[in-house]
């Protein structure tokens, strides 16, 4: 097997196995092997050995002496630090983005989008944190910082599940919708205090039920077949 497909092969493998991660479909400690995934993929053990030493480098596996990998899921301590890094990320984005003022065409298309699920809220969770997630980043991308974007985008890659549980709950799609809308108008405003307390409003309701959130992740990864 050329050098080529093995990449190629280690890349699928590495987007499935990190996507059931993110999604706690695997349950802190799991034990992956060599040889297992090897069987459930049909390849040999060349692209399996490249994709966990990628995941091992990326903090979603861990190695084990003689035992494989286990799965590292984020534990209450590191969901904090990552909601506290966001929040820092997030207030920086907007009050830059406020200060400088940002496209009017941009802030209009994220509002109608919002101002569309206001009106249809009924929605899949998966697709709301999708939605969420792209709306912050969104923000980010507009302020130009491609390092910033890429530290928030890994915050979200981990903070989805908690995203999609998040909006299980009563009313937090219709607050969500209201906290964008209001964000995006201090912005437009070049409020610059007003948009960050609105971001911050966001993110905290969001991070005030850390606890109830990993609970729930832990039950759901557990409960998988």
């Amino acid at each position: 097997m050329v050098a080529g497909a093995i990449s190629t092969l280690s890349a699928s493998i590495v987007a499935t196995l990190k996507e059931r991660i993110i999604s706690w479909q695997y349950p802190p400690e799991h034990r992956l092997t060599e040889e297992s995934l090897c069987h459930e993929f049909g390849v040999s053990r060349s692209p399996v050995r490249e994709a966990l030493r990628v995941l091992a480098t990326n903090g979603f596996v861990r190695r084990m002496v003689n035992r494989g990998y286990a799965v590292r899921q984020v534990n209450l301590r590191e969901l904090e630090e990552l909601y506290e890094v966001r929040l820092a990320l997030e207030l920086y984005s907007v009050e830059t983005l406020a200060a400088r003022g940002a496209p009017a065409e941009a802030l209009t298309t994220l509002r109608k989008a919002w101002r569309a699920i206001q009106l249809q809220p009924h929605r899949k969770g998966e697709e709301l944190a999708a939605l969420d997630a792209t709306f912050h980043e969104t923000l980010a991308t507009l302020l130009g910082n491609g390092t910033l974007l890429q530290h928030l985008r890994a915050i979200n890659e981990r903070l989805l599940v908690f995203r999609m549980i998040d909006f299980g709950k009563a009313h937090r799609v219709e607050s969500t919708c209201a906290q964008h809308l209001k964000i995006l108008e201090r912005i437009g405003a070049q409020d610059v205090d007003g948009a960050r307390k609105a971001m911050r409003r966001n993110i905290e309701d969001g991070r005030t039920i850390v606890r109830t959130t990993l609970k729930e992740a832990l039950a759901r990864a557990y409960s998988m077949p």
